[in-house]
């Protein structure tokens, strides 16, 4: 094996550089923003929304997202019918790490509670969140070419969020929605009450 030393004067006499090619562009197709709302919901075709064959990979974002009641949990499901039903069947698996406020406890596990066992509920993104004014939850989610009607599909989600006010928890969540019909709508909501604020956006990946 070769080792290649790259040093400052390397690069000072360096002439031009290769590109990076392959990756694509995060396209912002919307934006909605809660306020004590039951649900946020983003149907391919509505109001804006763009949820099929443009692109690929879809990726929402969480900002600040707050829960109205305390010890809760944010969570979404998919549709196949524009929303009118969201019931698809999930199959998903989750670990996370977290540590308290106070550092005397931390840890990094697999976390069965928050699995599906291809059920058709919704996925939980997080759980036993704080509902304190300060208390937030932010992250991602990932859906993999939602309007393929040949694959299942894929979802990969990181969140931040503080659990019940004392602890720090990062949770990952991957899996795949089971049909083969073309995911048309994606909704947001709290286990409990409603989603007090926050925003989620929606980006194409292109």
């Amino acid at each position: 094996m070769s080792i290649v030393k790259l040093n400052n004067r390397g690069v000072k006499n360096a002439t031009a550089f290769g590109s990076i090619t392959g990756l694509g562009s995060m396209v912002f197709i919307k934006k909605l923003t809660a306020s004590s709302s039951a649900t946020l919901s983003f149907v391919d075709g509505s109001d804006g929304v763009v949820l099929d064959d443009t692109y690929k990979e879809y990726v929402f974002t969480f900002k600040n997202i707050h829960p109205s009641a305390d010890n809760n949990f944010f969570a979404f499901n998919m549709s196949t019918d524009g929303g009118s039903n969201y019931n698809v069947s999930k199959t998903s698996t989750t670990f996370d790490a977290y540590h308290q406020e106070n550092g005397s406890d931390s840890g990094l596990r697999y976390n069965g509670d928050n699995d599906l066992a291809n059920g058709t509920g919704v996925q939980k993104l997080n759980y036993n969140m704080g509902g304190e004014n300060d208390a937030s939850l932010n992250g991602t989610l990932t859906i993999f070419n939602p309007s393929s009607s040949v694959f299942v599909k894929h979802f990969m989600s990181s969140v931040n969020f503080q659990y019940l006010n004392t602890y720090s928890i990062q949770n990952h969540i991957a899996g795949y929605g089971n049909t083969q019909s073309p995911i048309d709508a994606i909704q947001f909501s709290m286990g409990s009450g409603n989603i007090d604020a926050g925003d989620i956006c929606l980006y194409g990946i292109a």
